[in-house]
């Protein structure tokens, strides 16, 4: 059959298909009940669609009345103080809703949203859910039945959902006894040769500690909570499906499946199998790749082909990290991925059977027109279509190709708000399939186009992107590293091997263009072991620091008069050559202060982006202003650098803090003594080394490492020193201020201080937060990175409402984390960065254990294969509950792994503990109340607030960072404004009157 006789067929067995479900709608759409009305609106008005889609996350949460008609109100009626008419269709009459006005309301919207949520799922209880798929099974309909809920986020849920799986395989093959098979087949199998039991599952809801970083760990996890469920599944004579999740999950997935596949004790089993998404632009690649494996391994199983449920996940994803989007833009390109696909299945039909996801008409036929081609035997495809979805489409697959299986959601209305809130989305998207067809009433030639067609049509046809023309692109954030690329994860491992092949060797200082070695020498070690010595790194004294000033000033001229152009160019120089060694710098860091492999590589990125986006600032600021519009005069705005700029940078940022400090003063034309901390000074010699490969003049920059009890006075007092750019703690910012307000005999100038010192940050859990994010938001923030850094999270407020379930997660998750070598991809949380700082969190957890009471308190696991925490810089983990603000825990920075939970009676009262310290640095929000994250906007007084996200982690540019009060002084890194404080400005007059005569612009204004 050729192509065009193909293409015949499919549009002839689609338009059958149409003229079969005339005048059928699914139940979603029906305008004649309250929930197609309500999907009616959403899909006329994009702003209702929104808040209708965030109730319905937040409903489950809501627990009582005041609070549901708080909710209510928020989301429906803030401007008009009405709800607005289709809320209120199906509700009795208008009278009544009148004089019963809250509760009868709230009560009858949040049934019918209920009822919409129940609509999708069989069942919330084993007895419930047998009950209709025995239902659906006397229609003619076999299933597939999920349980609800994805990644987990502790071990102890994770084995809670093991044992779900059980408890629920356990009822079904009780159960089996009561369904016929289907097919006129024998008592064991469906349409003669499937399994009547079919078990659908999430693999990331078996494993708490699965990431794309430890992909093999995350695959051994996964396995080890799998088995025994596939196990079970063979026992009873059933079948098991993988479901794919996002894309972070895809090849873990893969390599999952693949491993039960081969398994000698599997191997004999053919019914299972895994989900592939034709939206990703490599699903060709993926099922080649598994078809060829199957093929190799001689290994029957079934491909389970689906659209993809992650679309607006994986773009948002996508775009907010800096990476190439995943999937297909053109939703036509998705449509048309699915049909190659699906005929490379069929035409391997002997080892792959393909199970049809979609209702999608066009694509239904075309799969049944390709397996007629092919010669495909009927038992080796099937249809699926969603339970609650697309009524017309199922009814009219099982009368025409008779093996139409039903993917089953089951379990509780809380995670099955998340699936309900996918499903709104897919039925109200522009370009979904079902709302085409039944609620915009599409034409049927439209809908049963060739996709291939479509999008070649729809490329053609979107706008391109403008040229951003001659000059400096826009500036874009550095991409993050994805850990979902192999070539990632490896580079990593190799970058480690390189880096310490390089350990040991003596780094000098930098003054005046020339190494300049002294006899005080400083080893600094990795933070792991405290044996393994990175590098020896020469010590600045105040002699030292007379020469590099004497250097920065004899350079200071020529800097100075440097066109700003050039002096941008370095820095842009800067960042290609640190992009080209991002592995390199990354793993230094990994090495030198135990940062785990993603912190590490943002905080390379984070360099990168102050390169490229304080050049840019400098171009704009660089350009004279013009003040003032009169005739006769010009008034000219600009900038001169201070002068000689003392940088003293921290260890817990090593690269990027000191990138931005250092590029700011640079590129504005002072010059620059740059101090790094004694704990990170290899790494503060690479960033020397950078700059002046990048054509930094020799004197503009000088490296300075050195003891501050020896020079660190005599730098900041020096009165050649301008300006003084910090970044550390509270008690050395403030003694540099004190010093720096002194003015020494002979100093001309006073001395600009630019301080960020710390922060005791809070993140609060409203009452109706979702707690699965909650969870995963605070542990990054509280121990990210063991909690070292000036944005942590110390204390989360919880309001009481939910404290009971939201503090057994958060500990229970805390215990699954792995602890241990920031080296290995495993371990979460790595060692504290010296024995210093080890002794004082240890100090400080003793004060946490009298003050309140122990959650949990975790060191790395020892033992064979375990962590000998004794060679490392190691503290406990530590959960304390039982915290108010008069406790020392609540109001002073640890800097360490240490968590107070607090608990507060009312949003109110969180807000109030929030902001009972003296620092004002970052905080998070999470709620889903309208009204209380503006208040939080309003009323919660840090200099970087987040909402419904984790505390830390900054982005120069998108979230300029920086606070106030005790927490520092000075504008935002990575903002508008912070290069202005490295600059003094002036303006020029000129008098343009020559005897009566003054050149008139074409922009002076005349009265």
């Amino acid at each position: 059959m050729n192509t065009s006789e193909l293409e015949t067929r499919i549009i002839e067995r689609g338009r059958t298909f149409f003229e079969a479900m005339n005048g059928e709608a699914p139940s979603v759409f029906d305008k004649g009940w309250w929930t197609g009305k309500v999907m009616d609106w959403s899909m006329r008005d994009e702003d209702f669609k929104v808040k209708l889609f965030r109730f319905v996350d937040a409903l489950p949460a809501l627990t009582t009345n005041e609070s549901l008609n708080r909710h209510i109100r928020e989301y429906f009626a803030a401007d008009s103080g009405e709800l607005p008419p289709v809320l209120r269709a199906g509700l009795k009459s208008a009278s009544v809703v009148g004089r019963l006005r809250g509760n009868f309301v709230v009560k009858g919207i949040s049934k019918n949203i209920e009822r919409l949520a129940r609509q999708f799922i069989v069942g919330e209880d084993a007895k419930e859910a047998v009950k209709t798929l025995q239902r659906l099974r006397k229609d003619g309909f076999a299933f597939t039945i999920d349980i609800l809920g994805e990644a987990t986020v502790g071990e102890t849920e994770a084995e809670a959902r093991l044992q779900e799986h059980l408890d629920l395989l356990a009822a079904l093959e009780v159960a089996r006894r009561k369904f016929k098979p289907l097919g006129g087949s024998n008592g064991e199998f469906d349409w003669g040769g499937e399994p009547i039991i079919n078990l659908s599952v999430k693999a990331s809801a078996f494993c708490s500690q699965s990431f794309p970083r430890d992909f093999e760990g995350s695959v051994r996890g996964i396995y080890n909570r799998l088995a025994p469920v596939y196990r079970r599944i063979i026992e009873i004579g059933g079948a098991m499906c993988i479901d794919m999740e996002s894309l972070d999950q895809r090849d873990i997935t893969i390599e999952v499946f693949k491993r039960l596949r081969s398994h000698d004790e599997f191997r004999h089993y053919p019914h299972l199998g895994i989900v592939l998404q034709s939206y990703l632009r490599d699903v060709d690649d993926d099922v080649a790749g598994l078809v060829d494996w199957l093929r190799s391994e001689g290994l029957p199983s079934t491909i389970r082909l689906v659209k993809g449920a992650y679309w607006d996940h994986e773009v948002v994803r996508a775009r907010q990290q800096g990476l190439a989007v995943p999937v297909y833009t053109v939703k036509a390109e998705t449509d048309a991925a699915y049909e190659r696909n699906a005929r490379r299945i069929l035409e391997n039909a002997d080892i792959c059977r393909l199970a049809c996801a979609s209702h999608n008409v066009r694509t239904i036929a075309a799969v049944m027109e390709m397996a007629r081609e092919l010669g495909v035997p009927e038992e080796r495809y099937e249809f699926q279509a969603l339970y609650g979805m697309a009524e017309p489409v199922r009814k009219g697959l099982l009368s025409v190709a008779g093996r139409v299986r039903l993917y089953c959601p089951y379990g509780e209305l809380v995670p099955g708000m998340a699936y309900l809130v996918r499903r709104l989305l897919e039925n109200t998207s522009n370009e979904s399939f079902l709302r085409r067809s039944f609620a915009d009433e599409t034409e049927t030639d439209s809908l049963l186009e060739n996709p291939e067609e479509t999008a070649r049509r729809e490329r053609a046809a979107r706008p391109v992107r403008p040229d951003s023309g001659p000059g400096v692109a826009p500036f874009v954030n550095e991409p993050a590293a994805d850990f979902t690329q192999a070539a990632v994860r490896h580079a990593f491992p190799k970058a480690i091997a390189r880096i310490r092949r390089e350990f040991g060797a003596t780094h000098p200082l930098f003054i005046g263009g020339e190494n300049v070695v002294t006899g005080d020498v400083l080893d600094s070690y990795n933070p792991a072991d405290v044996s393994e010595i990175v590098g020896s790194v020469c010590q600045a004294g105040p002699a030292e620091i007379d020469a590099a000033i004497a250097a920065a000033e004899e350079a200071l001229p020529a800097w100075r008069a440097t066109p700003v152009a050039e002096r941008t160019k370095c820095l842009f120089e800067a960042a290609r050559i640190a992009r080209s060694r991002i592995f390199d710098l990354a793993v230094l860091q990994v090495l030198e202060v135990g940062k785990q492999w993603d912190q590490a590589h943002a905080d390379v990125a984070e360099a990168i982006d102050f390169f490229e986006y304080y050049g840019r600032e400098m171009l704009r600021l660089g350009a004279d202003r013009r003040m003032g519009r009169v005739p006769g005069e010009v008034n000219r705005y600009r900038y001169r650098p201070r002068g000689v700029a003392a940088v003293i940078a921290p260890w817990n940022f090593p690269l990027a803090i000191s990138a931005g400090m250092c590029s700011a003063a640079l590129v504005t034309g002072n010059c620059v003594l740059y101090k790094p901390s004694g704990l990170s000074s290899v790494t503060g010699r690479v960033l020397a080394d950078l700059f002046v490969e990048a054509g930094i003049p020799a004197g503009v920059f000088n490296f300075v490492p050195g003891r501050s009890s020896v020079m660190g006075d005599h730098l900041v007092g020096h009165p050649s020193v301008n300006l003084i750019a910090f970044t550390g703690s509270e008690r050395v910012g403030l003694h540099i201020m004190q010093m720096a307000a002194q003015v020494a005999p002979g100093q001309r100038h006073l001395k600009r201080v630019v301080a960020e010192m710390g922060g005791k940050n809070a993140c609060i859990i409203d009452d109706d937060a979702e707690l699965d994010e909650a969870v995963r938001h605070v542990l990054y923030s509280a121990f990210g990175y063991q909690g070292q850094k000036c944005s942590a999270c110390s204390r989360v407020i919880v309001h009481e409402a939910i404290y009971d379930r939201f503090v057994p997660r958060l500990v229970d998750a805390a215990r699954s984390m792995r602890i241990g070598p920031a080296e290995d991809p495993a371990c979460v949380m790595g060692p504290l960065v010296d024995r210093v700082a080890q002794q004082s969190v240890l100090e400080f957890i003793d004060v946490a254990r009298a003050e309140g009471s122990v959650l949990l308190s975790r060191m790395p696991d020892g033992g064979p294969g375990g962590v000998d925490a004794s060679q490392g810089c190691y503290v406990p983990l530590t959960i304390v509950e039982g915290i108010t603000p008069e406790h020392r825990i609540a109001q002073e920075e640890a800097f360490g792994p240490v968590l107070a939970v607090m608990k507060a009676k009312d949003f109110d009262q969180a807000i109030e503990w929030a902001n009972s310290t003296r620092f004002a640095l970052t905080g998070a929000v999470f709620s889903r109340s309208p009204a209380h994250l503006e208040q939080a906007a309003r009323d919660f007084a840090v200099g970087n607030l987040y909402l419904n996200r984790n505390c830390t982690g900054a982005l120069v540019e998108r979230q300029p960072f920086g606070g106030f009060a005790m927490s520092g002084i000075g504008s935002k890194a990575g903002g508008p404004d912070y290069l202005l404080q490295f600059m003094e400005p002036y303006v020029v007059t000129e008098n343009t009157m020559r005897r009566g005569f003054a050149p008139i612009g074409s922009d002076d204004d005349w009265v």
